[in-house]
């Protein structure tokens, strides 16, 4: 017998992509330093698992996230993977120009959808910050790159408290006019309830954007995480990010906790017949390795739960 029993949805998407995110925000707040050969290894094994976007790395400044120091050595021990898009982060020109040494063909940006993580995350205003990042994805575009705009804290901030559903509507469509492909929605602190996610793409759709063009990307602190995601597909959202056995956080927000994880994301997937192509067995023993690695055991309950059956 298999399990979960599908029981299909009408009103839901047929088919997913999953944005797996647990080899860049996954481990970028790791205190103690991953090898490069454990990183490329754990990318081979999600690509393996069937995962087809697995962000790679970040081409930031050492001194902003160590964990993130090797993008150069790790990238191309990647790049060869066939039919798997690799995005990197690049906060800025100089980010760009080191992913376009390297070939990188799909980039992401990261704005906020407040003044005070701006400031905190980017040491700037909104507008200086949505400013910096124009030329950076015009030159990408102008590369025939596809550009991905991450927008932090679009459901509450732990400065600021809740954030207006308008504000965070303008950055989007600012991002899209400036040119990203696609722009996730992050709640970053993970605040957001599934109320607060429809009334948000609601008001996106009405706004004339694209919901092909929104992606999710929630964090588990209170538990909402799954119950977000699926307020987020009943409004037609097919890209959800999410991060093998549930790791990371955010460096920059200390009150971050880890991503959904990607394999509990799977477990409902399955249960609602919704297709991703990725393996739930094969990457449950991939995080269960991973784990290993950072010497702890996974937060996902659905690793937990795979893992202790099969032993």
């Amino acid at each position: 017998m298999t399990l979960p029993m599908t029981v299909v949805d009408e009103g839901l998407p047929t088919r997913i992509r999953i944005h797996e995110v647990g080899a860049r925000d996954g481990l970028q707040n790791e205190s103690t330093i991953v090898p490069t050969e454990i990183k490329a290894e754990f990318i081979h094994r999600l690509a393996a698992a069937g995962l087809s976007t697995i962000e790679a790395t970040s081409f930031v400044h050492p001194r902003w996230v160590p964990q993130l120091a090797d993008a150069e050595q790790l990238f191309p021990m990647v790049s060869d993977l066939e039919n798997v898009r690799l995005p990197v982060l690049v906060p800025n020109g100089r980010g760009l120009d080191r992913a376009l040494a390297l070939g990188v063909r799909r980039v992401a940006v990261f704005a906020s959808a407040t003044e005070s993580f701006a400031k905190a995350n980017l040491n700037r205003s909104l507008d200086e910050s949505l400013a910096m990042f124009e030329p950076v994805v015009a030159r990408a575009r102008a590369e025939r790159l596809h550009v991905r705009g991450y927008l932090s804290m679009c459901f509450g901030d732990p400065w600021e408290g809740p954030v207006p559903v308008d504000q965070v509507v303008g950055i989007v469509k600012a991002l899209v006019d400036m040119g990203c492909d696609e722009v996730s929605l992050g709640d970053t602190i993970g605040v957001a309830t599934p109320g607060h996610v429809q009334s948000l793409l609601a008001t996106l759709i009405e706004e004339g954007v694209r919901i092909s063009t929104i992606g999710v990307h929630f964090h588990d602190t209170y538990g909402q995480a799954l119950a977000n995601t699926f307020a987020a597909l009943q409004h037609g959202v097919t890209t959800v990010d999410a991060s093998a056995g549930g790791l990371g956080g955010c460096p920059f927000a200390k009150s971050a906790t880890g991503n959904l994880a990607t394999e509990d994301l799977l477990w409902m997937l399955q249960g609602l017949g919704i297709s991703t192509g990725v393996d739930l067995g094969l990457l449950t023993a991939t995080s269960v390795w991973m784990a290993e690695q950072l010497g702890r055991p996974s937060p996902s309950r659905t690793v937990r739960a795979l893992s202790h059956k099969e032993s």
